[in-house]
């Protein structure tokens, strides 16, 4: 009864002959859109279909920022463990993971190049190291960068990506938010343009200090934007928040943004604003 029974397997492939397809080639963005990996790095890590602006970290913000080579700052300065913080895992191992999963030293990357053919100090933020925390020597390198700019008469500009301060340092984290108002005090003394850049998300103590403290304000479309998360804040007041509530296109219907722009026009845009207020040539 050869109908009913199989004489011969199926066609099968050998494990050791099975290849993966490689990860990374593909794109699948929030609202459902695939786009080639190739692609999307061509079009600034920006969904075409959707527009919608997917995360980068400091090495892509600098080669899109900069015109060619920048010179970066304190490249080695790296986080201690001074509290001997423990929760479920000790801060000195996690920082240690942390630096072998992104092969950065901590959350901010600062460098001086030439962007359209000016000098600019920029300050970039990396949410992929701790999610972007701020602790001690985040607060230190932007100080540090802030000095350059001033020394040198050299616009500024901070791209935030955070969830906030760092707990693992407790009160040092605290203090940066208090250090780095007082060197953008100096940078406003001086009379040099400062430029704050928010990304998602740019939330807690980012935003209560340096990230809301520009002379202008801008974000790249659809950006979280605000202090507390919209769960605390629903569970805090007890009402039900308005739709978009902390995107950037609500914070700048509210004022707290002076524009939103995308990210291939991020550069232009910069430039343009450092030329009018420089009273220069617009490039």
């Amino acid at each position: 009864m050869a109908w009913f029974k199989r004489t011969e397997k199926g066609i099968t492939t050998p494990t050791e002959d099975k290849k993966d397809v490689p990860k990374g080639l593909w794109y699948k963005s929030p609202t459902g859109k695939i786009v080639d990996a190739e692609e999307l790095a061509k079009n600034f890590y920006v969904s075409p279909e959707d527009g919608y602006h997917v995360r980068i970290g400091s090495k892509e913000y600098f080669n899109i920022l900069f015109d060619d080579e920048f010179t970066e700052f304190d490249k080695n300065m790296t986080s201690k463990d001074t509290l001997k913080f423990v929760d479920t895992k000790k801060y000195g191992d996690r920082l240690k993971d942390a630096t072998e999963k992104t092969k950065l030293k901590d959350a901010v990357r600062t460098a001086v190049g030439k962007s359209k053919g000016k000098d600019l100090v920029v300050a970039c933020m990396d949410f992929a190291f701790i999610g972007g925390s701020m602790g001690a020597v985040v607060g230190e390198k932007i100080a540090r960068a802030i000095d350059h700019s001033i020394k040198n008469q050299i616009p500024f500009v901070m791209i935030s990506k955070s969830g906030g301060a760092r707990m693992m340092e407790a009160a040092y984290s605290l203090m940066q938010l208090a250090k780095t108002s007082a060197k953008l005090a100096q940078l406003a003394d001086a009379k040099i343009p400062y430029i704050s850049l928010c990304t998602d998300p740019t939330t807690g103590g980012t935003t209560a200090s340096y990230a809301m403290l520009g002379d202008v304000n801008i974000s790249e479309p659809g950006a979280l934007i605000g202090f507390a998360g919209p769960r605390v804040v629903k569970d805090t007041t007890g009402k039900e928040l308005p739709e978009g509530f902390q995107t950037a296109e609500f914070v700048l219907e509210h004022g707290f943004l002076d524009f939103i722009t995308p990210r291939k026009e991020l550069k232009d845009k910069i430039n343009l604003y450092l030329d009018l207020v420089l009273n220069q040539p617009v490039r």
